[in-house]
């Protein structure tokens, strides 16, 4: 699995430099939605924007299913369960600390797909609200 999703990382390299592939979306896009506060852009909903995409149709029905896995796996460990992690540590110092005043701050990453870290404390009973860039806090 590992010198499979080597070279088709390498692959989507290879085209990228050569054009004939491009991500859909670019990091200014990112930003623009991110500072607008529309965590609900495509953009953020995207579950695989946050890995590599492995899937393709082009590949033969063996491989296909390599890249399931890989995809299936980096989403759980990298994506879900650090989520989960961070979301806990958050819910966690503000529980040891009813009376104290947090600010916290995540990438981005944080906040796209589905699980996020929003979606944990969400599930908590929190609510979470978006700060629009050049607010007062």
């Amino acid at each position: 699995q590992v010198v499979f999703a080597l070279n088709q990382t390498l692959l989507q390299q290879e085209s990228l430099r050569a054009g004939s592939f491009q991500i859909p979306y670019t990091t200014e896009d990112l930003i623009k939605h991110y500072n607008c506060g529309d965590l609900s852009s495509i953009i953020f909903n995207h579950d695989t924007s946050q890995v590599p995409n492995f899937i393709n149709a082009t590949l033969p029905a063996h491989e296909r299913i390599t890249a399931q896995e890989i995809d299936s796996y980096f989403r759980q460990e990298l994506i879900y369960k650090r989520n989960e992690r961070m979301g806990r540590r958050v819910k966690d110092l503000l529980e040891e600390h009813p009376n104290k005043s947090f600010f916290f701050a995540f990438g981005a990453g944080h906040f796209m797909g589905n699980n996020t870290v929003i979606d944990v404390l969400r599930r908590e009973g929190y609510k979470v609200e978006h700060t629009p860039a050049g607010q007062a806090i």
